[in-house]
């Protein structure tokens, strides 16, 4: 099992738990709230298992009431124990995210972008 310490410690952005939520396309379908988010990813609930590697368009709704929408992968997954909130719990990579929505992201999270 890995030390949850060490692997936040390896992360180039910090994860927080901030009140965010998500759908993934079609965009129809329920919100949900995201476990913890970073500029680089994101960790959710799903009853839906993903295959590793999976491509998905997600549109995140922010604490200031806007929303962005990215692409993002599936790296890795693990099922829940049954009673749980959802089936899985499930990391996903962002790939595609414009920088207006990092700006507002880094913003959101409290962290300084370095200039250009």
């Amino acid at each position: 099992m890995v030390d949850p310490i060490s692997d936040q410690n390896r992360r180039k952005y910090p994860r927080l738990n901030l009140p965010i939520l998500y759908r993934a396309a079609p965009f129809l379908s329920r919100r949900h709230p995201v476990m913890n988010i970073s500029l680089a990813g994101v960790c959710v609930y799903s009853d839906e298992e993903l295959t590793i590697g999976k491509r998905l368009e997600l549109e995140f709704f922010m604490p200031d009431n806007t929303s962005m929408i990215c692409t993002a992968r599936a790296v890795w997954q693990n099922p829940l124990p049954e009673g749980a909130a959802a089936a899985y719990e499930i990391g996903l990579e962002f790939l595609e995210i414009s920088p207006d929505d990092i700006q507002r992201l880094a913003k959101v999270l409290h962290f300084e972008l370095p200039a250009d």
